[in-house]
């Protein structure tokens, strides 16, 4: 009994004094992130995350009335740790273009269990290696081989809304399946036609384990692993955990069985020819057999997480795009008239020389990725002590969230910001907009490594179904309801006529 006591005594006394300097460390955060303004506390110890304690459509309002209210900075606490809201693209620069802030913050735990610390969630030397490892498998020369499977799979889901164009369809599940497959023919080399069971169930996991990883993120203090042990949901995030990575390992070793033959140069697979040409899993098993730069663990880390980034991300922005296509007829008009003049006949099949012709498919991708980015904040740990344009000081270490979304829709950097206006982008009119004003990819060294392959894949399948179908408007930017996820989504999915074309 006295021992259990003087045992209980020990680690009460080793507690304190981690806490006693946990909060030591971060009371010059503190005091510094005090002087920002921002939400009012609800609670002293737990700071004013709880006011965002809500359903992530009101989080989402929320968000943006704070951008408005408390512009350029504001700070969020949760518990002891502060956060500073970045709004401003003189601060969007600073921060992105400096590789000492090149560390994503703590709010990507979240992801450690999935995705590990690949590309998306390592820092360091690590993620320099991965960078290095990745960045040939998206050359101009590997991502030309990837048309003819994004025209391919695009016809496959233009079939798809032929079955069922007699009444409005809602688009989501349909654009994420197709992004899925197109990612894993593509990057891994691996066709999904979720007819097995294992990938049936590999499609269901990525689904629900977005809504686990959603409660985490509006209940805060379970990002950390060792609160997240309380979460009622984590025992089921431990079973998807699993089943997302017997799924992925499964892939590798599919292909990693291929993956000899694929080394001598043929006219059927000229991807391969050369070691700087491989595709990115075939990139991976290299590095893994010949430079002893990655183990099997890495591989799947990567192949996980884009995976993941590949089609997910890409799934929001063909989805919000199609939608506001359907709502701005004159576009669509525009964008087809351009179809017919580089392509000559509507329903010729693009190239990638075709795709990179058409400029204004590509800005009106663009103004529909300004109003609903996919990616809309992200969050790094600052590497040294950063002063705000407004002249704050933030020390090293501070948590900064850079909010995308408001960045994209700030009147002064775009007027009338909620219009839907392809011609932002002109070269002309966008020449005298700040740099750091619109980030859909990020921006600086830890920018997204598959914005070329992402801008192919949208201006691809639009189309191919603009070559089929006019598009008609039942959901509008208006009747949407934003909310707040990892990546940006509507609260009911969004819905879409499809008339078919007359040739």
């Amino acid at each position: 009994m006295l021992l259990s006591s003087s045992v209980l005594f020990v680690i009460s006394f080793f507690l304190v004094l981690y806490f006693f300097k946990k909060l030591k460390c971060v009371s010059a955060k503190l005091y510094n992130l005090g002087k920002l303004d921002g939400p009012s506390n609800h609670n002293i110890i737990i700071g004013n995350v709880l006011r965002l304690h809500a359903a992530p459509e009101v989080i989402f309002k929320k968000l943006r009335q704070w951008a408005r209210d408390y512009y350029p900075v504001y700070q969020l606490r949760a518990i002891h740790i502060p956060a500073a809201c970045i709004l401003a693209p003189e601060d969007f620069e600073a921060i992105l273009s400096n590789p000492r802030h090149i560390e994503k913050s703590m709010v990507y735990l979240l992801l450690h269990d999935w995705l590990g610390t690949g590309l998306l969630t390592s820092g360091g030397q690590k993620w320099a290696t991965r960078r290095k490892i990745l960045t040939p498998a998206f050359h101009f020369s590997i991502l030309q081989q990837f048309i003819t499977i994004f025209n391919e799979e695009t016809d496959k889901l233009v079939d798809t809304f032929k079955q069922q164009c007699d009444q409005p369809i809602e688009i989501t599940s349909h654009i994420t399946q197709f992004t899925l497959k197109t990612i894993g023919e593509t990057a891994m080399g691996t066709k999904f036609e979720f007819t097995t069971r294992k990938q049936i169930e590999y499609k269901q996991a990525i689904l629900e384990i977005g809504e686990i990883l959603l409660y985490r993120l509006l209940n805060s203090w379970l990002i950390s692993d060792y609160l997240n042990f309380f979460s009622p949901h984590r025992l089921r995030e431990k079973r998807l955990v699993k089943t997302l990575h017997t799924f992925t390992r499964d892939v590798i070793t599919e292909r990693e069985k291929t993956f000899e033959k694929f080394q001598l140069p043929t006219e059927e697979h000229d991807v391969y020819i050369g070691k700087k040409r491989l595709a990115m899993l075939d990139l991976l098993l290299t590095a893994k057999n010949e430079e002893r730069t990655i183990d099997e663990d890495g591989i799947r880390e990567e192949v996980d997480t884009f995976m993941f980034e590949g089609h997910d991300t890409t799934s929001a922005a063909l989805s919000f795009a199609l939608m506001l296509l359907a709502n701005h007829k004159n576009v669509q008009d525009q964008i087809v008239d351009e179809m017919v003049t580089v392509l000559g006949d509507l329903h010729q099949k693009p190239t990638y020389n075709n795709l990179q012709e058409m400029k204004y498919l590509e800005r009106a991708i663009k103004e529909s990725l300004r109003l609903y980015p996919s990616v809309h904040f992200i969050s790094r740990k600052l590497g040294e002590d950063f002063v705000t344009c407004n002249g704050l000081k933030l020390p090293k270490s501070t948590i900064t969230h850079l909010h995308i979304y408001d960045l994209h829709h700030n009147p002064d950097i775009y007027p009338d910001p909620e219009k839907f206006d392809p011609e932002r982008f002109r070269p002309e009119n966008s020449q005298k907009r700040h740099p750091f004003a619109y980030l859909p990819f990020s921006a600086g060294p830890r920018n997204c490594i598959g914005q070329k392959f992402a801008m192919l894949e949208l201006k691809a399948a639009i189309c191919g179904i603009l070559a089929n179908f006019i598009l008609e408007p039942v959901d509008t930017p208006e009747s949407i309801v934003l909310v707040v996820d990892l990546v940006l989504r509507t609260k009911n999915g969004i819905k879409i006529g499809f008339i078919p074309r007359v040739k």
